[in-house]
């Protein structure tokens, strides 16, 4: 793929990730005007994430197609974009005006389940970080076990019975009966990967590295475990105890972080050429 293609399609990709925002809070503001309507808890961040990611992306991409982590980044805003769209869609159709837009239940059950390959994309750029390579060839089974675990998660949830979560009282249209809800486990285990991913390669990496690539890598390494470390907590531990303040106040770190992990991957890679 030739530099001008590439520029093109990144930036394609970027356009499409922050068009789609844009309808997903057009959306959020037509459903807050109906007070019986369900607020979707992640807008703020979905929106944050596709927005930084989307255009990080698309510069890395641009600059430097053969990186894999600029189109990661781009893919993982995308599929973030197209889930906050559905959530938003979801709650509109079927809550807020029902039956007043066709494909509400598949736009719920889409919801319920994209993010998860978000995740994935995430993990492998944490991994292939800064050069688009593992740290050695004995890592690749991290990098497999990631790509099983998206995709058997996706699965998993995709086909959980029950309501689906932060959509309010819609169910799941595809849920199996029987099937153990799996929604809060895989939430469980992504957010856990994604920690581990983030602690072994980028620390990693920070041990092995001198000068400024040092002094470069460590801002996304801190970043990355920041955005890890408050998201797992507030999603599951903060989350299941039940502990508001401490979620509200874990939920405010991340987002600051989900600013900063974007950025200082997009200096690190392209302004420090490190690749």
């Amino acid at each position: 793929m030739s530099r001008r293609t590439a520029a093109w399609l990144a930036w394609s990709l970027c356009a499409l990730s922050l068009t789609l925002t844009a309808l997903s809070l057009l959306l959020l503001a037509l459903n807050l005007s109906h007070l019986e309507a369900h607020v979707y808890s992640y807008w703020l961040g979905n929106a944050v994430l596709a927005v930084s990611s989307s255009i990080i992306g698309a510069i890395i991409a641009s600059r430097l197609p053969a990186n894999p982590v600029g189109w990661l980044f781009c893919a993982a805003a995308c599929i973030i974009a197209v889930a906050y769209l559905s959530a938003e869609y979801a709650i509109y159709a079927l809550l807020a005006r029902p039956d007043s837009l066709p494909a509400g239940e598949a736009l719920a059950w889409l919801a319920f389940w994209a993010w998860i390959p978000s995740i994935g994309c995430i993990v492998l750029s944490l991994l292939l970080f800064p050069n688009g390579r593992l740290p050695s060839s004995r890592w690749r089974w991290l990098a497999w076990l990631s790509v099983l675990l998206t995709i058997a998660g996706a699965v998993w949830v995709a086909l959980s019975p029950g309501a689906i979560g932060n959509l309010g009282a819609i169910r799941n249209p595809l849920g199996i009966g029987g099937l153990p809800d799996g929604d809060k486990p895989v939430q469980i285990i992504m957010f856990a990967f994604l920690f581990v991913a983030a602690v072994s390669t980028l620390g990693l990496r920070l041990r092995r590295s001198r000068g400024i690539e040092h002094q470069q890598i460590k801002w996304p390494a801190y970043t990355a475990l920041i955005v890890t470390g408050s998201s797992f907590l507030q999603y599951t531990v903060l989350e299941a105890m039940g502990l508001r303040w401490l979620e509200w106040a874990g939920y405010v770190v991340s987002l600051a972080a989900l600013v900063g992990f974007p950025i200082s991957i997009g200096i690190a890679i392209v302004r420090y050429r490190l690749y």
